[in-house]
């Protein structure tokens, strides 16, 4: 038995089970090892009921004076008691659940613990859990983990799950060197597995936490560095210089380049001429006009006689880039060959695209993650640009650097991370900043607002739809949990419907499948979708310019680089763009935070008053930096470890470059595993 057997081996995990928690990306004993709970319950002492609050959840201990009573109302089905003390009367109410009333006889004795509500009839707790009181003590201040869930795959089952995989998983030798846990203060790999999923209290958390979060950080650099020794030094066989029709085009543009981004195509220029293998990042904020940096880069490539790659992270967005692209080059008359590439294509029309790539009939090539497989063949392959870098892992940038022969790499960002950080986590390559928007660009207004605001907030989406305008709005979650109290994509979809009559409203996420997410995305693009609420998925995805409205629900749960980045999904268009963020928690200190970007649009700036205003409290409900192959660490609460990660790498390559002492063989091994289940994840 090893960590690689399937979880439907585990009791009670059936083929259906199994299936439901693939779709959670859990396929293996090993794969549910490492799903980190996404946040812990803390069971506290239970209180009289006097003593609830409203809108928080709470225990109480009661005898029931009677039997519970079930009724039935428009086919759904309510069993209904209540418990008392000297201090007040609370109703207790359960949905969907007819078997309990033959448990909740007449002199039983519970603990019930849940979400206190105020309705007409008084303080009432709806759906609590119901726990034996010897049952309950064993539980009392222990922290309970919760874990991303999906409709039919509760918290209970993936609880029961962990506990089942801890207990038949085959330990690991820990790969890190002993001197460096020693130096760290870092717990043992097992442990730390362990301890991540049942803590006993937040110092044990924390405890395993910081080896885990340790752990991605340095095999994440290790990989980068290694990128760095293969192209350090590297002679470029694709020597390009200035011709007519980039220079033609820079200056037929509609607009003026600002001067960053003047300062950078300068940059990038330089590179593709000097003769030694571009690696570049450009970093730049949400619509500072990266795109047209790429194309220029893409034409200079194609008139040299070489061909360009531009790898866009979603169908939506590869397809949006190729018909800017052609259709720029038409209007200006520039006659080169662009073609699109995407995995939803027909194996027909696959091979009709590999077939112009392979003979150079196409010049420039666009498209999605399936630029690097295996099957496609280019024809003097001088320059490959990725969009959106943090959506690409390291696993991937090796990929497209190995098509051709070492072509020059150009990789882009919107995502603001300090430059300090920036340096770290993209170590092996050259950095240019465009720090300063398009003069034409409005200004998004921003507000900060209360849930009482929500109903002026609907009225007001209204009314930019009436003018023909689009907008968004963005939930934490993608379904009601019975575990975390925050807006879902679901719910809340039903409830704008309601509120928007006439308007039509969709919804995205991630657990769609990729062609439904791709039609969403183009009917929204194309006007026929007023509203779309979504999770983050949007965060990179198509460029919407008549979207004039982000409405952001518990906008406290996100970091504020996230936010920032979501946010810039409008404001691309001519009119006046508007963020209202919805702030539920009634928090002053997580109010504070969000008051930053209501003051300020500079990516970098927040980015910086992130990382400043960050505390050991934030480690959950914050993360933002999850697309770079990292499922605990975030490069903004964790930017200390990151830093002192940085230098442990640094230092124990200049000892031993190859890893190839024998006190280093285990970490050479996992060192190779991760990349291999880089390249998994990709399906190459």
């Amino acid at each position: 038995m090893d960590n690689g057997q399937p979880v439907k081996t585990l009791k009670g995990i059936g083929e259906k089970t199994a299936e439901l928690f693939a779709r959670l990306g859990v396929e293996t004993v090993d794969d549910l090892l490492h799903a980190y709970p996404r946040g812990y319950d803390s069971f506290e002492e239970p209180c009289s009921v006097g003593e609830l609050k409203e809108d928080e959840v709470g225990t109480v201990e009661g005898f029931l004076r009677s039997g519970a009573a079930a009724r039935s109302f428009n086919g759904l089905s309510i069993v209904t008691t209540s418990v008392s003390d000297m201090t007040g009367h609370l109703k207790l109410v359960w949905y969907h659940m007819p078997y309990l009333k033959n448990t909740l006889k007449s002199g039983s004795h519970y603990m019930f613990r849940g979400r206190v509500t105020r309705k007409k009839s008084g303080l009432t707790m709806e759906q609590p859990q119901m726990y034996k009181p010897e049952v309950y003590e064993t539980l009392l201040h222990r922290m309970q983990p919760i874990y991303a869930q999906t409709k039919g795959l509760g918290n209970k089952t993936i609880v029961s799950a962990v506990e089942q995989a801890l207990k038949v998983r085959v330990l690991e030798r820990d790969y890190l060197p002993a001197a460096l846990r020693e130096k760290n203060e870092l717990a043992e790999y097992n442990f730390a597995i362990e301890h991540i999923h049942f803590p006993a209290d937040e110092t044990e958390l924390l405890f395993a936490r910081k080896r885990l979060v340790y752990d991605e950080f340095f095999l994440f650099l290790l990989a980068v560095r290694g990128l760095k020794e293969k192209r350090q030094e590297g002679k470029s066989g694709y020597v390009m210089e200035r011709a007519a029709l980039s220079g033609k085009l820079h200056d037929a543009l509609p607009y003026k380049l600002t001067t960053a981004q003047e300062r950078t195509l300068s940059e990038v220029f330089g590179d593709l001429k000097g003769g030694a293998v571009m690696n570049r990042l450009i970093q730049g904020d949400v619509g500072s006009g990266k795109t047209i940096i790429a194309v220029l880069a893409l034409l200079l490539a194609a008139e040299n006689g070489y061909q360009g790659a531009l790898m866009a992270p979603t169908e939506v967005l590869a397809k949006q880039h190729f018909e800017s692209v052609t259709d720029l080059f038409t209007e200006h008359g520039i006659e080169k060959n662009v073609i699109l590439v995407t995995g939803s294509m027909t194996a027909k029309e696959k091979r009709a695209a590999y077939e112009r790539i392979a003979s150079h009939e196409a010049d420039i090539i666009i498209g999605t993650h399936a630029l690097i497989q295996e099957k496609v063949v280019y024809d003097k392959l001088a320059l490959v640009i990725t969009d959106e870098q943090h959506r690409f892992g390291v696993s991937q940038r090796e990929m497209l650097g190995s098509k051709g022969e070492r072509p020059h790499i150009l990789v882009m960002s919107a995502t603001p991370i300090p430059r300090t950080l920036a340096i770290i986590l993209y170590g092996d390559l050259d950095i240019s900043v465009i720090d300063e928007l398009p003069a034409n660009r409005l200004p998004i207004k921003n507000c900060v607002v209360g849930t009482d605001y929500r109903e002026r907030a609907y009225r007001f989406i209204a009314g930019e739809a009436k003018k023909g305008r689009q907008a968004y709005v963005i939930c934490p979650m993608v379904e009601e949990s019975e575990m975390i109290e925050a807006e879902n994509v679901l719910d809340y979809t039903k409830l704008l419907r309601e509120k928007l009559p006439g308007l039509t409203v969709e919804y995205l996420h991630g657990k769609l499948k990729a062609k439904e997410k791709n039609r969403i995305m183009e009917e929204f693009a194309a006007g026929t979708i007023q509203v779309l609420v979504s999770t983050t998925v949007v965060e990179v995805g198509v460029n919407v310019p008549n979207a004039t409205v982000m409405m952001i629900e518990n906008a406290e749960r996100f970091g504020l680089a996230q936010l920032h980045q979501l946010r810039g999904r409008v404001g691309r268009g001519r009119e006046q763009s508007y963020c209202i963020m919805v702030d539920a928690s009634g928090d002053a200190d997580k109010n504070k935070r969000l008051q930053v970007l209501n003051r300020s649009n500079d990516g970098f700036f927040i980015a910086s008053e992130d990382l400043r205003l960050r505390g050991p409290g934030d480690i959950f409900g914050l993360r933002q930096s999850g697309d770079m192959e990292f499922k605990l660490a975030d490069i903004y609460t964790d930017a200390v470890t990151l830093k002192q990660v940085s230098e442990d790498v640094d230092a124990l390559l200049s000892e031993d470059e190859g890893l190839e002492r024998p006190e280093h063989e285990a970490l050479k091994r996992k060192l190779g595993q991760y990349l291999e289940r880089s390249y998994e994840r990709l399906n190459l």
